[in-house]
């Protein structure tokens, strides 16, 4: 996706005098400079594509005034360190009087305003942003914030203009396509690939279709799904094509593998119920086969029941999820479905130069109900590419959403629907570290120092570290002492849980006898350890006294809230626990009213 930063050199002639033609030659090469940094920063910021879950892509290039790269930085996964304080910790004492060249605007939902902090007190003179942040409640605060510091901030499209920038900014709003579509929408970013031969079928009439496309195409799904958060297909291809959908790349981010069945006509044994590699959800009707559920259940596959199942209400509980993208490999029919539900935002076509006939052949897309040529939708953005034998043809079916949706205030709500009333109890949700509070995840980046069994005080890289490792506490055996350094050595606290939820799943008797009896209060006193120790953390938990605070994670039923409320939304409770403990109060505030008055809590 990066250019070389000549790419965009060649002069602009316009009708003017010398001295004008000067200036616009001037400003022609500035933009083109500051464009190839940009796309740079792009680049760097998908690097973590397919080794991490799906997260903002950020990536800094600071570069001197003589127009040297200084330093440069990414962010890894969703608690790491932010990519504008890499680059300035590579940059040193270079990052006085640079340029910090950005693909997205700082965001920061931890308190401590980390990245601009980096800038402001690196020196760096000037800021060229690609975009501003999508998300409300992050969108402009770091453009102001540097501004208000004396730093000359420009923002592609508003104070940067020209056809090169208008590029730039363009691979800008790509790369960060799947969080721009959740901030404008209540659906994650959705991805249709399909693989067909030369006269469009994507099996023969017997239903075989082993293989389409070429090893090399396949190679390019693999890295697809490496992409996604999950990978939906439906009961058909479940039946006949029995299918991994692993990303089969040896290590790093594997995603969710969704599928949608009505009824649960699916086999009793399938790859897919193999949670060794990958883990697996079902989603069906409610009240759909209640036996096979239970069968699936006891595999550990998860069983999510819709009162109607439609591709747009799952895609809705994905988007509650956290997912940001959901790539669809399933059949004809379903992918009809998907489209016609709107929630299809881009498409993958694999074209193999093969023709296999078959008057009942099914083909990549099942009925839309047009019946004109006029009616067809039109790709936009067209893309191909020779991949081996094959050629791949990609485009949008939906152009990315506004960055600047419309939402409403309480008021203006209240005003159009009276039943929502800005007298409510207020309630605050958090999930992801993006969050407007994402500081209260057990995963945002902050270290904290815990003792280990001889009372020295060992560091862990994050709350969710030490949690994981915690599982394996008092367990003498090699196998866990290697998992529970590879947790304290993960990169993320993505990977710490990822070690640790996999040592715990394929090896239950090493997990430490009282786990289960103690695991809240480890917690406790791990996020009590983190909300001491950083002020700014304390201060954002004291400011929402009064409110009740809910891990909004609809899948996690013991720290999280559940889909409906009917979670037991532990890591809400030791929260509002903790800060009553803070405020010297007995926790008998309008949370605890709330909650008594919750079943499901």
């Amino acid at each position: 996706m990066a250019l070389a930063l000549g790419a965009y050199a060649s002069p602009i002639f316009c009708k003017a005098t010398s001295h004008n033609n000067l200036n616009s030659s001037s400003a022609a090469h500035s933009h083109s400079r500051d464009a190839g940094y940009v796309l740079r920063a792009v680049e760097l910021a998908d690097k973590s594509a397919g080794f991490t879950a799906l997260h903002p892509n950020f990536g800094c290039v600071i570069a001197t005034p003589s127009g040297q790269v200084a330093g440069e930085g990414f962010l890894y996964a969703q608690g790491t360190k932010p990519a504008e304080v890499l680059a300035v910790e590579a940059a040193g004492e270079f990052s006085r009087s640079s340029t910090a060249y950005l693909n997205l605007e700082p965001g920061d939902c931890h308190g401590d305003h980390s990245a601009v902090s980096a800038l402001v007190q690196a020196g760096i003179e000037r800021v060229v942003v690609g975009i501003r942040h999508p998300l409300q409640h992050l969108r402009g605060n770091a453009v102001e914030a540097l501004r208000s510091q004396g730093v000359q901030v420009d923002v592609l499209g508003e104070d940067l203009r020209s056809k090169i920038i208008e590029e730039a900014r363009k691979s800008c709003l790509l790369v960060n396509a799947p969080l721009i579509c959740r901030a404008a929408s209540r659906v994650p970013f959705s991805v249709l690939k399909y693989a067909m031969t030369l006269d469009g079928k994507i099996a023969a009439s017997s239903g075989h279709a082993a293989w389409i496309s070429s090893k090399n195409s396949r190679s390019r799904v693999f890295e697809l799904r490496g992409r996604s958060d999950a990978v939906v297909v439906g009961g058909n291809t479940a039946r006949r094509d029995n299918p991994r959908l692993t990303a089969r790349h040896g290590g790093g981010h594997t995603p969710m593998r969704v599928v949608m069945s009505r009824n649960l006509d699916l086999p009793e044994e399938a790859n897919l119920w193999d949670m060794s590699e990958a883990s697996t959800i079902v989603v069906t009707q409610r009240g759909a086969r209640r036996s096979f559920q239970k069968h699936l259940a006891s595999k550990g596959i998860e069983v999510v029941e819709f009162d109607i199942l439609n591709p747009r209400d799952v895609m809705e509980y994905f988007h509650d999820r956290g997912y940001l993208s959901v790539l669809w490999e399933c059949g004809g029919t379903l992918a009809a479905s998907a489209i016609s539900a709107g929630v299809i935002h881009k498409v993958f076509a694999f074209v193999a130069p093969k023709i296999i006939g078959g008057k009942n052949a099914p083909s990549p897309v099942g009925e839309l109900g047009m019946v004109e040529m006029s009616q067809a939708l039109d790709l936009i953005d067209v893309c191909y590419e020779q991949v081996g034998p094959d050629m791949l043809i990609s485009g949008f079916l939906q152009p990315i959403p506004d960055l600047t949706p419309v939402i409403p205030s309480v008021e203006e709500t209240y005003a159009i629907d009276p039943t929502v009333t800005p007298y409510e109890p207020r309630i605050i949700f958090f999930y992801k570290t993006w969050d407007l509070y994402g500081a209260f995840s057990n995963f945002s980046p902050h270290p904290i120092q815990m003792p280990d069994e001889n009372g020295n005080y060992v560091t862990w890289l994050s709350v969710e570290h030490y949690y994981q490792a915690q599982k394996f506490f008092g367990v003498n055996d090699p196998v866990v002492r290697d998992c529970v350094l590879r947790i304290k050595s993960a990169k993320s606290p993505e990977e710490a849980a990822r070690i640790g939820r996999s040592m715990q799943r394929q090896h239950p008797d090493l997990v430490r006898s009282d786990w289960e009896s103690v695991k809240i209060d480890v917690m406790y006193d791990a996020i009590k350890r983190k909300f001491s120790i950083y002020p700014h953390l304390n201060s954002m938990l004291l400011s929402t006294a009064g409110s009740v605070l809910v891990e909004a994670a609809p899948h996690d039923l013991f720290w999280g809230g559940g889909r409906d409320g009917e979670g037991l939304n532990y890591l809400g409770r030791l929260l509002m626990q903790l800060r009553s403990e803070f405020l010297g109060e007995s926790p008998t505030s309008v949370a605890n009213s709330f909650l008594a008055s919750q079943p499901g809590y």
